[in-house]
């Protein structure tokens, strides 16, 4: 406090007073954030209590990420601490989720040693909006099921509705798991496998074959080959031959081995798990039953 009955601080007492520099002072004190009440006569700069507490008040305000802008209207009285929390929250939340993606696709990279076109590729993924995530999935749909009348009609519907339901605050396996699953729907190799498994699914839909029987199948397969696995029944032994005429019928054994073989082919179960890990549900692959049939077929056709 000057020695001059006034009471009031010069910019040097009130940093000393407050535990701030004298640059920050200042600074703030010429953004309009802290204006003097009075100068001296020879021209410094006065600052009375009620400016010690404004100047906390900044300082906390700072100390919390708002801009001098905000800083200002607040102390203007044209907007309240609580409303410019509130927009300052929401700006730091997106703030945390674009971290967790930068994160995320920086961990791939490290994992995998990526190039720098591919660790480009992989941050624009990344960062799809909601409905460009959504129109890469529907491409990739109508592409398969185009000209395919016959498909099983619940598994057209099953693949029609489809979706990738990244959350607004997706965890980094979320986002590294969409990233992996938005290359591998554009990847012309698992294309063509997912477009073939959909054909045979079409050519082998006679007449009076009643919708769900494919869903069907695949649950019969699971219930009938677990129940063999947990009695220790091996693919190759004599035993599975009664599995396999429980679930396949009198059907070509060569036949099936071809479908089974596309339709289960294990990027198709690690497709299933990626939607599974990027919608954040927990839907088994059931790669193990899926195996244990190739398996026993591979050993009944000698292939």
């Amino acid at each position: 406090m000057i020695d001059d009955g006034t009471g009031l601080f010069t910019i040097g007492e009130l940093a000393r007073a407050t535990g701030l520099t004298v640059r920050t002072v200042r600074y703030w004190s010429d953004e309009g954030a802290l204006p003097p009440v009075a100068r001296s006569p020879g021209g410094y700069r006065l600052y009375d209590a009620e400016s010690a507490a404004r100047l906390e008040l900044i300082r906390t305000l700072r100390e919390l990420g708002l801009g001098l802008g905000d800083v200002r209207r607040v102390l203007a009285g044209e907007t309240t601490v609580a409303e410019v929390a509130a927009r300052h929250v929401a700006a730091l939340d997106a703030q945390l989720r674009s971290l967790k993606v930068t994160r995320a696709v920086l961990s791939t990279v490290a994992r995998r040693g990526s190039t720098a076109a591919e660790m480009t590729l992989m941050n624009r993924l990344a960062r799809l909006s909601a409905a460009e995530r959504q129109r890469i999935v529907d491409e990739f749909v109508e592409e398969m099921l185009h000209g395919l009348d016959t498909v099983d009609p619940d598994i057209r519907e099953r693949m029609r509705r489809t979706s990738v339901d990244l959350p607004e605050d997706p965890t980094p396996e979320q986002v590294d798991a969409w990233v992996e699953l938005a290359e591998m729907l554009q990847d012309p190799g698992f294309r063509s496998l997912m477009r073939k498994a959909a054909e045979f699914n079409a050519a082998d839909r006679g007449p009076g074959v009643p919708a769900g029987a494919s869903l069907w199948f695949v649950g019969r397969l699971v219930e009938l080959v677990g129940a063999a696995r947990e009695r220790g029944i091996a693919p190759e032994a004599p035993e599975a031959d009664r599995v396999l005429r429980e679930l396949l019928g009198d059907a070509d054994p060569c036949t099936v081995l071809e479908r089974m073989e596309t339709a289960f082919d294990e990027r198709v179960a690690r497709y299933r798990e990626l939607l599974s890990v990027v919608n954040g549900r927990c839907e088994p692959a059931h790669r193990e039953e899926f195996a244990w049939v190739v398996a026993a077929l591979r050993a009944r056709t000698g292939r």
